[in-house]
């Protein structure tokens, strides 16, 4: 496949969005593609020179008449900077809001410019679960969605979910997220398991943005259930809006001894090299990316049943799934996975082998014949 010129645009965050496009980005690049990022801020996993790699930062525009700045509209006029001069061949936008819209405004004005550049939207989840269902912004959503040239979501339940919440006439291909298993893997790091659980603690850990629909509240009271059958320490990865009130609960109900707070953490598969339970029983999930990147490390996953969750954790394979805030059956759960090594090494093993399947290795090719349709159907058609 010929070397293609890819402009990524994302948020540049610590969010599933963000750290997916990042990383699909960074695996073009290696495969001979030219990738120009196009955003606010140097995407945090963007953290060192690479090969075919370029980022173009989009400015603010601070004039005393605006009181809030125009982002959309110097993201436009940077993506047409970049097409133009880089002369892309094709624009993936990550997130539906702003970025779809905002792609078909520059293309728009790319036409007048003689340039035609072929768009494919990404929907991730929020854009469409709590951000798209927004009366004040559904008819915008919904419109950049069926203006974009391909669009693809990340699990089938979010391809459900879209298509039950718009109305919306263009196809949307499933993708799924992927992991990098050079990066997540389990790796001997006994010392430092030493370190967080002297006593040979089971170690249960869980990694979110701290936001209501995560229920980080389910995750201590869970955890307080099983402790009191077993010795174990809880690690609690991010940070967010509702911390402060999961450290006072924390204080409340006598864990803070047996649970640590660790804060936002780029190298969190050394934390999951030393786990033995990844804990998500949020009230909705696209796909579960963090459980991906648990799972990678042979950690099995207690979770919940909702949004693409089960295409990633099978139940009573790779770890269980409930309803939501099931504390108890979730509880019950991770001590029948923990009752013996030999049950814990078996959901262990299941986890890598899942895992396996979203290797980036396999889902970067669906990418890059994605791409190489859309430019060829709507360029060369």
């Amino acid at each position: 496949m010929y070397g293609m010129k890819i402009g990524i645009v994302c948020y540049p965050t610590f969010g599933g969005s963000g750290v997916l496009a990042t990383e699909l980005g960074l695996g073009l690049a290696k495969k001979g593609h030219e990738v120009h990022f196009i955003t606010y801020r140097t995407p945090f996993r963007l953290t060192a020179f690479q090969e075919n790699v370029f980022y173009h930062e989009v400015s603010d525009l601070n004039y005393p008449l605006f009181e809030y700045a125009p982002y959309e509209t110097a993201l436009a006029s940077k993506m047409v900077d970049v097409v133009l001069h880089e002369d892309l061949d094709v624009l993936h936008v990550h997130y539906a809001v702003p970025h779809a819209s905002v792609a078909y405004m520059a293309k728009k004005i790319l036409l007048q410019k003689g340039k035609y550049i072929p768009v494919v939207t990404t929907l991730h989840g929020t854009d469409i679960t709590l951000v798209g269902r927004d009366p004040a912004m559904a008819p915008v959503v919904s419109f950049s969605i069926d203006k974009s040239d391909g669009v693809t979501a990340v699990s089938h339940a979010l391809k459900k979910q879209t298509l039950e919440a718009f109305d919306i006439s263009n196809d949307i291909k499933v993708i799924h997220n992927f992991i990098d298993l050079n990066r997540f893997s389990r790796q001997n790091k006994e010392h430092f398991k030493q370190a967080i659980a002297p006593n040979g603690e089971r170690i249960f850990i869980h990694v979110s943005n701290f936001r209501k629909v995560k229920r980080v509240d389910d995750v201590i009271k869970m955890f307080a259930l099983v402790e009191k059958e077993i010795s174990a320490t809880l690690l609690m990865i991010g940070d967010g809006p509702d911390r402060y009130k999961m450290e006072a609960l924390c204080r409340e109900m006598g864990l803070c001894d047996k649970i640590r707070f660790l804060g936002k953490q780029e190298a969190v598969e050394e934390l999951l090299a030393i786990s033995d339970i990844f804990v998500m029983p949020s009230e909705n999930e696209s796909f579960g990316l963090a459980a991906l990147e648990a799972m990678a490390c042979q950690v099995p996953v207690i979770s919940s049943n909702v949004g693409g969750i089960p295409e990633v954790n099978i139940d009573g394979v790779t770890g269980y799934i409930s309803s939501v805030g099931d504390i108890e059956a979730m509880a019950k759960n991770a001590l029948s996975i923990l009752k013996s090594e030999e049950e814990l090494t078996k959901f262990r093993k299941a986890a890598l082998t899942q895992a396996e399947r979203f290797s980036i290795d396999y889902i970067l090719p669906q990418y890059e014949d994605y791409y190489a349709e859309i430019i060829r159907t709507t360029v060369y058609a």
